[in-house]
């Protein structure tokens, strides 16, 4: 705290003195946290200004990789990784080179922060938008690592991860009420995909279905700000984009619309397959004998094996995919590209290579669709469909049942077809290809990865504040305790009826020993013995961790009104009443009503 002293000489300072521009700056600051709360409009211009940043995070990280790819593969600047006809005896090593210095790397980073990385799925579910500036630019270390080596990731995981940073840090310095919070994490996410793919529209749907969980119009401007200003900064710096050109037929029809629905029963499938595969892998793998660190060495190896028979295995798979778009491929080819793809990606994460499965999501969905179409077509069906149109659909199909986002993955097929047919049919494939998934499976990856982790979250819905309202900050402080030997009589006169309803008792050694209620001591006709016989619910109790929907479950367990709140060795802390729980949880109810409907 400042002393008139202090504040006298700071403002006789001159303007470049510390403590007068720390002064000018904590002003403004209030100034700007006042504008933000009181103007959409310049919360929005803040949100485009950190959808500016995750674009340049974007590039950046795109360019690193790509960089560590040119080094070590001898690709030209304009080449893709993934498009080299064939991998030298010379480049095979990089593989499981990239995968040691990756273990190392992990390895040290682990032995000083053991904790695991918070995505903005996780930080909006369950932290309220709050990440990790450190652990997040490791994250971006360890992608640039794994696909700059070779390794069948993508870096979408790392461009949403830095996006949803700079907008956590950016609202955290702006004290952002929660709500504000977490839609500027899922603005800066969503700027990130919006720039790693020039669709503003798809980075703005990401955040909506993906990061944030719902849609409302209270986000939508920060949400759109900040993925128009990361595509645009994206297409400034001459990043490349995904632009294909394909339709599904002059006009669709009935039939139509059933066969794509039936792709997207095909891509469900497969998604919940591929999901499970990764879960299974990385189970066998952490039962292997030796260090962790070897670990991604050991796959490294694997991965080295099916790209020299395979290239198109190599890296997220962009050049594969616009290369098979153009091509003439077969049945043959394609179940073939659709096999070792699947293998690679199931490899590469289940060895602890960092990426994630978004771009091989797609590039698997594009097989697949093709391959659907074309096998129709050599079993004599005629289903009127372009084979390139059926690996468009599939594409966003399958990455729906892997990611999530039945409209992000429509509006990409959309923003990079430019054909309103196609993201229709698109449509049609995500909603079927969503609903199976949901019934069969009901996670997307990154909530089946925490849920591999003991979470039970199931979308980005925000649920943290459950797990805030805790009997530790609902609990009534300082009880009254007496003895279990008190006698009756000395009760009543320390507490008379009308003076409190509870009162804890305590056995000789100060630990809890049950609830003791006044007006049932004074209604006891003998006056005669210790009050400990009175004690009820000694053994029904609530711990200060407990959160709401546990403590909700202890009172209906104990049919009791009042509840006591113990240590570890069971020594009073507090009091919580069913009646306060209650009221407590329908207030944070209506805050997250108001949240969703924007302060309605």
């Amino acid at each position: 705290m400042t002393t008139p002293a202090e504040g006298s000489r700071a403002a006789t300072a001159p303007w470049y003195a510390p403590a007068r521009l720390r002064r000018t700056w904590l002003h403004w600051l209030h100034v700007l946290r006042g504008l933000i709360r009181a103007s959409e409009l310049v919360l929005a211009l803040i949100a485009a200004g950190v959808g500016a940043v995750s674009g340049l995070a974007t590039v950046g990280v795109s360019a690193a990789a790509h960089g560590l790819q040119r080094l070590f593969f001898g690709i030209a600047a304009d080449e893709r990784l993934s498009t080299i006809p064939a991998l030298g005896w010379g480049r095979v090593p990089f593989l499981p080179l990239g995968g040691l210095v990756l273990g190392l790397v992990t390895w040290a980073w682990m032995r000083r922060y053991p904790r695991p990385v918070v995505d903005p799925v996780e930080a909006n579910a369950l932290r309220g938008g709050r990440m990790s500036a450190r652990d997040s630019l490791f994250l971006g270390v360890q992608s640039v690592i794994s696909n700059g080596f070779g390794a069948s990731v993508g870096l979408e995981a790392a461009y949403a991860q830095l996006g949803g940073v700079v907008a956590s840090l950016t609202g955290g310095a702006l004290n952002l009420r929660r709500s504000d919070l977490r839609a500027f994490v899922g603005a800066g996410a969503g700027a990130g995909i919006a720039a790693a793919f020039g669709a503003p529209l798809t980075g703005a749907f990401y955040a909506f279905e993906i990061i944030i969980g719902t849609y409302t119009a209270a986000n939508i401007a920060p949400v759109v700000a900040a993925a128009l200003a990361g595509a645009l900064v994206s297409r400034l710096l001459g990043s490349d984009t995904l632009v294909f050109h394909a339709h599904v037929t002059d006009t669709l029809s009935a039939s139509h619309y059933v066969m794509f629905a039936l792709l997207g029963l095909i891509c469900a499938l497969a998604g919940v397959a591929i999901m499970r595969l990764v879960a299974i892998m990385e189970m066998a793998v952490s039962r292997l004998p030796g260090p962790r660190w070897l670990r991604p060495t050991a796959g490294g190896l694997i991965l080295a094996a099916l790209a020299w028979y395979v290239p198109e295995t190599l890296s997220a798979g962009h050049g594969a995919m616009h290369y098979d778009f153009a091509a003439e491929l077969g049945m043959t080819t394609l179940v073939t590209l659709l096999l070792a793809k699947s293998a690679a990606s199931v490899v590469a994460l289940g060895f602890g290579f960092r990426g994630g499965l978004f771009f091989a999501s797609l590039y698997l969905g594009s097989l697949l669709g093709r391959l659907c179409i074309v096998a129709l077509y050599a079993a004599g069906v005629n289903v009127g469909i372009d084979p390139l149109a059926g690996a468009l659909v599939g594409m966003g199909a399958l990455a729906v049942a892997i990611i999530g986002g039945p409209f992000t993955m429509s509006f990409l097929v959309l923003e990079t077809t430019g054909d309103f047919g196609l993201a229709a049919a698109t449509l049609t494939a995500s909603i079927v290809a969503t609903l199976v998934v949901r019934e069969t499976f009901g996670y997307s990856f990154s909530t089946w990865r925490l849920h591999l982790r003991g979470e039970t979250i199931r979308s980005a819905h925000d649920v943290g504040w459950l797990r805030t309202l805790t009997a530790a900050r609902m609990m009534r402080t300082g009880p009254a305790t007496v003895p279990v030997s008190m006698p009756v009589e000395v009760f009543r006169q320390a507490f008379p009826l009308g003076s409190t309803r509870r009162v804890l008792a305590l056995d000789a050694d100060g630990r809890f020993a049950g609830i003791v209620p006044v007006s049932a001591v004074h209604a006891d006709l003998t006056g005669v013995g210790a009050v400990g016989r009175f004690a009820i619910l000694a053994d029904t109790v609530l711990t200060p961790e407990m959160a709401i929907k546990e403590i909700m479950a202890a009172f209906d367990a104990a049919e009791g009104d009042e509840l006591a709140v113990l240590d570890a060795d069971r020594r009073p802390l507090g009091v919580l009443s069913e009646a306060h729980a209650t009221r407590r949880y329908a207030e944070e109810l209506e805050t997250a009503r108001r949240d969703l409907t924007g302060g309605a």
